[in-house]
Order: structure tokens, then C-alpha cells, then sequence
């Protein structure tokens, strides 16, 4: 099927209609980091998922505009740090633009060079296989290097807010 047909045939969906539904899909909530010529980046991410066992991969999503997108592509390496459900204001900062991200926060470095967040629920270090160009994002699959969690609940977040895992 040519699909420039379809795109011809049938109109994409509204943009502010499509927010609204994918708000309704439940996420966690990560701080994507990299160190790229001595300098840390960090963005919070809820588009982040697991690709494959064999080998061990992942994926993430990053916009286009922003300096962690540009340092993941220079450094080829970024850190997934999985947020606890009782770290909503490291989220919140990590989200805004153009801020000292990593002011106050307790961090260390791991084998990849790049920032971890200490006392988080989760890091993921991996090195990029291959960066896809989709709208106005990257997706960078990666192989995991390493991994590490701690016990806890994850921030998850739903239909634009942060919220906390609740068992059914």
C-alpha cells in the first residue's frame, strides 16, 4: 500500500485532539541525562520503553529542540533515571526550560560518563544503536550497558499530571 496515497486520502488527526487521548495512556516518569563536553543535560521524559531482551534494549523519545537531544546525538550515551513516586518536584524541574536542572540535586556519575540521580527508583545507562527522526522528536534505541533499581513505587504520570501507582 502506497502510503502517500493515505496521507492524500484521509486527513491526520487534530494535533490538540491527539493530546488529549494520548494523555489518557499511563506512564512513568524519567529524567533523561548525558554528559556531552563537560557539560550535564537533563530533560523529564514519559516516553521511554523497552524494545527488547535479546539483546537488552530500549527506546526514548526526546523533542528535537532541545540540548539533551542534541548532547544524546554528539555523545552517543544518555542515563534513564526512573522516578520515585515521592520526587514530583525533580520532575517538575527537569521539565522546565532553560534552568540550572542539576542545582541541589545529589548525583553521581556512571560508567558511561553521564549523570545519575541518586535515590531515584531506577537507572538505565545505554549507548545509541540508531537515532530516528519522527515529527518534531528523536527516537534514540539503545542497548542497556547497565542497569540498576531500588525498591519503591513509581511517579507515574496521567493525562497531564503527576499522580501515584495505585494496585488494582
Amino acid at each position: 500500500m502506497n502510503t502517500n496515497t493515505l496521507k492524500e486520502t484521509k486527513p491526520l488527526v487534530d494535533p490538540e485532539v491527539f493530546r488529549n487521548v494520548i494523555g489518557h495512556f499511563a506512564s512513568g516518569v524519567s529524567i533523561i541525562t548525558v554528559r556531552n563536553n563537560d557539560v550535564d543535560f537533563g530533560i523529564t521524559a514519559s516516553a521511554v520503553s523497552s524494545v527488547s531482551l535479546e539483546p537488552p534494549m530500549l527506546l526514548v523519545c526526546v523533542n528535537k529542540s532541545t540540548g539533551t537531544c542534541h548532547a544524546i546525538s554528539e555523545a552517543g550515551t544518555f542515563t534513564v533515571n526512573i522516578l520515585s513516586e515521592n520526587q514530583k518536584e525533580l520532575g517538575l524541574q527537569f521539565a522546565r526550560a532553560n534552568t540550572d536542572k542539576f542545582s541541589g540535586v545529589d548525583l553521581s556519575y556512571g560508567e558511561l560518563g553521564n549523570a545519575l540521580l541518586n535515590n531515584t527508583l531506577a537507572q538505565i545507562e545505554c549507548r545509541v544503536v540508531e537515532e530516528v527522526k519522527g515529527g518534531t522528536h528523536s527516537v534514540f534505541l539503545a542497548e542497556v550497558s547497565k542497569a540498576h533499581a531500588a525498591t519503591g513505587d513509581p511517579l507515574v504520570y496521567f493525562n497531564g499530571k503527576f499522580g501515584q501507582f495505585k494496585e488494582a
